[in-house]
Formats: C-alpha cells, sequence, structure tokens
C-alpha cells in the first residue's frame, strides 16, 4: 500500500446564483479594496488515502467527488493527487 494526499476544490459552477461571494465582495469594496472584479467562495477538502496506487485514488477522488463532496447538479470539481504526506 502507499499513500496519497487529494487536495480537492470544489466551486459552484458559472451561472448559480453565490449570494456569499457576493457579500464578500461587497465587504472588499466596503474596506476600499480596488481590482476586485468578482469573488467566488468554495470549498477545500484534504484527503489521506492508503491505496495500492495512484489510478485506485483517482477513481476513489471521483468518486467520493461526485457523491458526496459536491452536488454535481450546482457545483465543479477539480482535485490533485500526490504521493506520500506531502
Amino acid at each position: 500500500m502507499s499513500l496519497f494526499k487529494a487536495r480537492v476544490y470544489v466551486a459552484l459552477k458559472k451561472g448559480v446564483l453565490d449570494p456569499q461571494g457576493k457579500a464578500i465582495g461587497k465587504v472588499i469594496a466596503d474596506l476600499g479594496y480596488q481590482g476586485v472584479r468578482e469573488v467566488r467562495q468554495g470549498k477545500f477538502f484534504e484527503l489521506l488515502l492508503d491505496l495500492s496506487d495512484k489510478e485506485k485514488a483517482e477513481q476513489l477522488v471521483a468518486e467520493l467527488s461526485d457523491k458526496v463532496l459536491r452536488n454535481p447538479v450546482i457545483e465543479s470539481v477539480h482535485f490533485e493527487i500526490s504521493e506520500g504526506e506531502g
């Protein structure tokens, strides 16, 4: 078995309203910061996996992303997998 670290990024799909992102954007503007056109919020997950190879890790993370970590109707997902705990 090998250890793999998966970093999973989940965000609302383009076109889906993001009231939390809008609220954060308003605070940024109210504080006087300039140049921030849009804010979109999301979620981040880190998983430590003990599996036989990277392909199995990718398959597991893809399945978990679609069934547990995101709502596939309104959220997109991107993940990275690296060997070891680092």
